[in-house]
């Protein structure tokens, strides 16, 4: 163990209090709490990999195993953003949804914080006829449908659409299937990772000690309760998934550049092969000329003997 920091206690002493980068030393998965599990009486056997020791009662995460699995987690999200893909967050617990609503908003990306409703990926059309809903109250605003109404019609209408916009405006852009949940507490959020794994969609989760590790396919096992280990997590996953998109952007460009490059090519070599086209076409007149006046010769030398 690293001199100079104690496992609770807790006493944290020299740590390097650098701003964070795309993957957290150990002194930052420490200094952010990452490493405090459950009570030892509420462990779930099935993360006794991931646990260095039981300190006071409290099961104490093994940091060096969090990096590596954290920077695993980061490395398979970055393809999958660089991929055009969407990955839906999923957070409900209290210290978790405003930090996920920002970080999911950065990159454009579809989150749930609100209650996860039920048959949301296993009955995706469902959900879609409502999300459709809400632009359909949209568009009665729009072209004046809603001023003919009542109103205790419209008062109805608002109180549905506020509904909607609560559960599912954060969904609005996801027309179809996520490729990969991220969730914050995989024990409270048992439900959407069921429902994930079911549809064989990779779950990526903060895995605690209190819960099953089974379920998830990427695991990241830390404290899923504290603020700063969250967003400390968060703050990995998304500066990576950025990194994937700003890479998306990069090909993109190139390969359009190639393919101006390619028309520009072909334009070119059309315009040479008419260029040769008319020479040679040029160069048979020419030769048909020569050969004409060529036959046209013995009968001209023939009509002045004759003279």
């Amino acid at each position: 163990m690293p001199t100079g920091m104690f496992y609770p206690g807790i006493e944290i002493k020299n740590v390097n209090k650098q701003k964070i980068m795309a993957t957290p030393t150990f002194d930052q998965l420490l200094e952010a709490g990452c490493h405090f599990g459950h009570l030892k009486r509420k462990w779930n056997p099935a993360m006794a990999p991931y646990i260095f020791m039981e300190r006071n009662g409290i099961h104490i995460f093994d940091l060096y195993k969090t990096a590596a699995k954290l920077d695993e987690a980061a490395k398979a999200l970055k393809n999958i953003a660089k991929s055009g893909k969407k990955v839906l967050f999923v957070a409900t617990k209290k210290q978790a949804k405003q930090l996920v609503a920002d970080k999911a908003q950065e990159l454009g990306m579809p989150y749930v914080i609100e209650r996860w409703p039920g048959g949301m990926l296993t009955n995706f059309p469902t959900i879609r006829k409502a999300v459709k809903k809400m632009k359909s109250i949209d568009d009665m605003a729009k072209d004046g449908t809603f001023d003919n109404l009542s109103k205790r019609e419209k008062l109805q209408i608002t109180r549905q659409r506020a509904k909607l916009e609560k559960n599912l405006g954060s969904i609005a852009d996801l027309n179809r299937l996520p490729a990969a949940l991220f969730v914050v507490d995989v024990m409270k959020e048992h439900i959407a990772v069921a429902e994930a794994n079911r549809l064989g969609i990779p779950v990526f989760g903060i895995v605690d000690t209190n819960s099953d590790p089974s379920t998830v396919d990427f695991v990241i096992p830390a404290n899923d309760d504290a603020s700063k280990s969250i967003e400390l997590i968060l703050d990995t996953v998304i500066a990576s998934m950025n990194e994937g998109l700003a890479e998306r952007k990069v090909e993109k460009a190139d390969a359009a550049a190639a393919e101006a490059q390619e028309g520009e090519g072909a334009q070119n070599n059309q315009r040479r092969e008419r260029r040769r086209i008319r020479k040679n076409d040029s160069a048979d007149a020419k030769e048909a000329e020569v050969k004409e006046e060529k036959a046209e010769a013995p009968a001209a030398k023939e009509e002045k003997t004759e003279e």
